[in-house]
């Protein structure tokens, strides 16, 4: 007979293994329940409604990072105005409605006396939104409040801004750099011919130099007349309105960009002192003088021993706050659309514009009862021709359905941009736009010559003569022809469509068609735009179509983030911004990025027109 004892030394192990096993779930499941409470509260004390603490006599600070812009880029725009972190690496966006939409915040704010604005990391911008930004700085002033200047150095666009100020200050090892406007492009025609590549161009439009690389090994003297007019308007535009701004003569600031060399000659190599003695910067000073002159202004926080002041940032989520409380009620308003980046077919993200996406926004706001009317934010050098033509449709279907219809221009509204303009009662442009470039393009290259040189040939059958063509086997000559002929019938529809829109005869149409880009004061005098003036204008027009008062509520009519993209959002804009300075250097991959945005191939390629065929004019939306 066995013996009880080894029977009962195994039950008592398995129930210490029982009680192990219980007490290690129960503390996998307490860290568990810990680490949720903690995410929780993570979460609530960030989307807590906590007023911000502002003393009575401070400065707001604004630093734009990278490009000013019209909408952020997806696919998740986290991006927050003040914050280098708010937009990916080397591609940093600064909203320029939150720019705006702060200054206008400190302006009314009692709390607030001055606006220290840092330009330091501002990249090239379309004249157009510095030009809305210098309109807010010069209402912030104004109001009896001083805006202070300071970089260790300024860019074309840092300078402008900073030409607002009461007070502008560079550091000692710093300088002004001014150096007007230049389009240069790479031409591919030699190292085509080299390669022995076929590429297959097909184009209406004398001005349509979006293939001209392609075609020849330099530009066009139609291309050069074209780009020369604009570029002068807005360089004179930007001269001007800097030298009203310093109390300067427009030929003391075009002499300082012509003759810089000179100009620091005769400061011994001194750039800094050499943009005080030209009047455009009132000191040169270090960070910590800064500092001082701020701590004169509006007095010394006793715990960081620095300046009183609140980021630009702070105010908005304020604001945010605030008027989140007002969302969901039902009262009449002005829908806008923004429409930037390159025009393509299907769906994109937040900073392009697709046939579906966006055509779904204004079907959105078509069937929402409380929008009256729409305003269509247009920030594009165009794209796809079928999605561009789409996107009108829907504007036209909306103004059939009753509710007005506005574009309102920004810094680029050309080619497609201008195709979808075409669907709006009014056409609204600033001086400053770039416009027009009314035209057609199509391309197909084909390397059936290098692949027989090195023994390669491509042979086979298809059902039909006309089969799908290929960059391996060469371009039949009648499908050359029928590309040819989609071209110049999407030309004719482009034409059509302006002839319609702005009541001109189809001839009149084509004479300032041709492919070729207006600056907005000159689209205006062609008969291309209706009213110069900025987006408060053209939400003012709307609000008049539409039978609204002077001051109707806007509403952005967007995709809406989820909750995930919420949180993150919120974390990026709560996350202090980096102390370091920014040399202000360009890195290489911001280098190429730029490279490849205005390579027409490249950039084509992504648009996914049906037919292949482009209205795209490649000009970036941030020129200065």
């Amino acid at each position: 007979m066995p013996s009880p004892r080894p029977r009962w030394r195994a039950r008592g192990i398995a129930a210490l293994c029982g009680l192990y096993r219980a007490v290690d779930h129960s503390r996998r499941a307490a860290s568990n329940l810990l680490f949720v409470a903690v995410l929780v509260a993570v979460a609530v004390w960030l989307l807590a409604d906590r007023e911000p603490r502002i003393a009575d006599s401070t400065a707001m600070t604004l630093s734009p990072k990278g490009t000013l812009v019209e909408q952020l880029r997806g696919p998740n725009p986290l991006g927050n105005l003040m914050d280098p972190r708010g937009a990916t690496p080397n591609a940093a966006e600064t909203l320029l409605r939150d720019v705006i939409t702060a200054i206008e915040l400190a302006r009314d704010d009692d709390r607030v006396q001055a606006l220290v604005l840092d330009t330091s990391d501002l990249r090239p911008t379309g004249l157009s939104k510095l030009q809305d930004v210098g309109a807010a700085l010069r209402s912030f002033r104004e109001a009896g409040k001083r805006v202070i200047a300071t970089a260790d150095s300024y860019s074309q666009p840092g300078y402008y801004l900073a030409a607002h100020a009461d007070e502008v200050y560079v550091h000692p090892m710093g300088a002004v750099a001014l150096t007007g406007l230049s389009r240069y492009r790479f031409y591919f025609k030699d190292a085509i011919d080299r390669l022995g590549l076929n590429w297959h161009v097909f184009r209406v439009g004398t001005f349509k130099s979006a293939v001209e690389p392609y075609l020849a090994s330099s530009m066009s003297p139609e291309a050069k007349s074209a780009n020369r007019a604009w570029m002068d308007d807005l360089w004179t535009a930007y001269l001007d309105d800097v030298a009203r701004a310093r109390g300067l003569s427009s030929k003391a600031v075009r002499d300082y960009a012509d003759r810089l060399d000179q100009h620091v000659t005769a400061t011994g190599g001194d750039t800094a002192l050499a943009a005080q003695h030209a009047g455009l910067v009132d000191g040169v000073v270090t960070r910590d003088e800064v500092r001082a002159r701020l701590v004169e202004l509006v007095g010394e926080d006793p715990e960081t021993h620095k300046p009183r002041q609140v980021a630009a940032s702070t105010l908005l989520a304020a604001h945010r706050r605030a008027t989140s409380l007002l969302e969901g009620r039902s009262e009449p308003a002005i829908g806008v659309i923004v429409a930037r980046g390159a025009i393509a077919n299907g769906e994109r993200t937040a900073g392009q514009i697709g046939s579906d996406s966006t055509a779904a926004l204004i079907q959105k706001a078509r069937h929402d009862d409380d929008i009256k009317a729409i305003v269509i934010r247009i920030d594009s050098g165009g794209g796809s021709a079928f999605a561009s033509e789409v996107i009108r449709r829907e504007l036209e279907q909306t103004r059939a359905a009753g509710k007005p219809v506005v574009a309102s221009m920004s810094s680029v509204a050309a080619s497609g941009g201008y195709w979808i303009a075409c669907g709006a009662d009014e056409i609204w442009a600033s001086a400053t736009t770039l416009t027009g470039s009314i035209g057609v393009f199509g391309m197909f290259p084909t390397f059936e010559r290098p692949l027989a040189e090195v023994g390669i040939t491509v042979d086979g059958v298809a059902t039909a003569s006309l089969a799908a063509p290929s960059s391996a086997r060469g371009l039949d000559p009648r499908q050359a022809a029928m590309m040819q002929l989609g071209v110049e019938d999407s030309y004719a529809r482009f034409l059509d469509h302006v002839s319609a829109a702005r009541g001109m005869d189809r001839e009149a149409v084509d004479a300032v068609a041709q492919g070729r880009v207006w600056s907005g004061q000159d689209a205006l005098a062609e008969g291309l735009v209706d009213h110069l003036g900025r987006l408060d204008d053209a939400i003012g027009a709307a609000a008049r179509l539409a039978g609204l008062g002077d001051e109707p509520r806007v509403v952005y009519v967007q995709r809406e983030p989820d909750a995930s993209e919420r949180l993150l959002q919120e974390i990026l804009r709560r996350t202090p911004a980096s102390a370091g300075p920014s040399d202000g250097a360009e890195s290489l991959i911001d280098r190429a990025t730029r490279w490849l945005h205005t390579t027409p191939t490249l950039e084509v390629l992504s648009l996914q027109d049906p037919r292949g065929i482009y209205a795209h004019s490649l000009i970036a939306t941030d020129l200065l």
